[in-house]
């Protein structure tokens, strides 16, 4: 499936949402056997590698003492070790490694469904498919860049948060959250410049903003 952003860009606005706004039904492991040597994370429970874990994920760790956050999960090493960071403003510097520790609980949640529908929306609102034939522009034509990736961290938190509201008993204000997050998606979407790759050499080809129309190959 397509998606723009990952958890990660989520965390950088919202780590409440991996620690105490956890969907029980999109969490792909938990244990309580942690242990953290620098960026080294191992769990002899974890089966990493079957559950759905991959770089971008995010982790909540909580050993109730010194260590009780969120980290980003940099690499899936073997399938009871993982490489963890501390947040880092762009992926490309060095990691940062949490507080060590042992007999840590961890839980690693996902909302990738969300980011999937958010990226089926965003292709359908500028006029592609996300699957066809050759003569049609595709999600597989779109070069992805930071102006989708962000629009799609908005939409997912707005769709979370609306998720977690409840009328008028929402003492926690998720939803003017929901409706915060939801302007701030409208606004990237009508800025963002979708680039087409059309024939396949990964440089973009042709343009697309938010007023443009559906476009055939031609």
């Amino acid at each position: 499936m397509v998606q723009f952003s990952q958890d990660v860009d989520i965390l950088k606005w919202e780590p409440n949402l991996f620690c105490d706004l956890a969907r029980p039904d999109q969490t792909l492991c938990e244990g309580d056997d942690g242990e953290l040597n620098g960026t080294t994370f191992t769990s002899s429970t974890g089966a990493f590698e079957s559950c759905g874990l991959s770089s971008g994920k995010v982790i909540y760790l909580n050993d109730n003492d010194a260590i009780n956050g969120c980290y980003e999960i940099v690499s899936v090493d073997s399938a009871t070790q993982l490489t963890v960071s501390v947040l880092r403003a762009d992926g490309e510097e060095g990691l940062i490694a949490p507080p060590s520790g042992s007999g840590i609980g961890y839980r690693v949640s996902s909302f990738d469904p969300q980011a999937q529908e958010v990226a089926c929306n965003l292709l359908s609102y500028f006029g592609i498919k996300v699957n066809g034939d050759e003569t049609e522009v595709t999600a597989a034509n779109v070069l992805a860049n930071d102006a989708l990736r962000q629009a799609s961290a908005y939409a997912v938190m707005s769709v979370v948060f609306a998720g977690c509201a409840y009328g008028e008993d929402d003492e926690c204000g998720f939803w003017q959250k929901s409706l915060h997050y939801q302007k701030l998606f409208d606004r990237a979407r009508s800025r963002a410049l979708v680039e087409l790759d059309l024939d396949g050499d990964a440089l973009g080809d042709r343009d697309l903003s938010g007023g443009s129309v559906r476009l055939k190959r031609g």
